[in-house]
């Protein structure tokens, strides 16, 4: 089992910078770099929305188009943590975000095993 905690969110103005946290807890038998781990976001109303994923490894990353040169994702192996870096925030980027992992590195939900509690990230303009 896997137990993923988010943090990092608040409200920022547009154009600042913002740096979400995900931490890891693993069971006995789980290791947390056998996960490819991910980046999600949900506004009110909308579908969940892909944003970052990042393979076991951290060598290989995808982003999708509306976040592609603004954020970054990176993770540390050893302290269990994958951390978003979002910059030149847009209020479209306003939204709950969800950290999650899985064994298949894809920019799709399913392919996700775990998920944390999300975190709300507000950006005003």
């Amino acid at each position: 089992q896997v137990q993923l905690v988010e943090s990092g969110g608040g409200a920022v103005q547009a154009g600042g910078s913002l740096t979400l946290s995900c931490t890891a807890s693993t069971a006995s038998g789980y290791n947390f770099d056998a996960y490819a781990m991910a980046w999600f976001r949900q506004a009110p109303g909308k579908e969940r929305e892909f944003v970052s994923t990042i393979i076991w490894n951290g060598k290989e990353t995808i982003y999708s188009d509306s976040v592609q040169g603004r954020f970054a994702i990176f993770r540390s192996n050893e302290g269990k943590r994958v951390w978003l870096q979002m910059n030149s925030l847009k209020p479209e980027d306003t939204a709950v975000y969800y950290c999650a992992a899985g064994h298949i590195f894809l920019p799709n939900a399913d392919s996700y095993l775990y998920w944390g509690q999300g975190t709300q990230v507000t950006v005003s303009s």
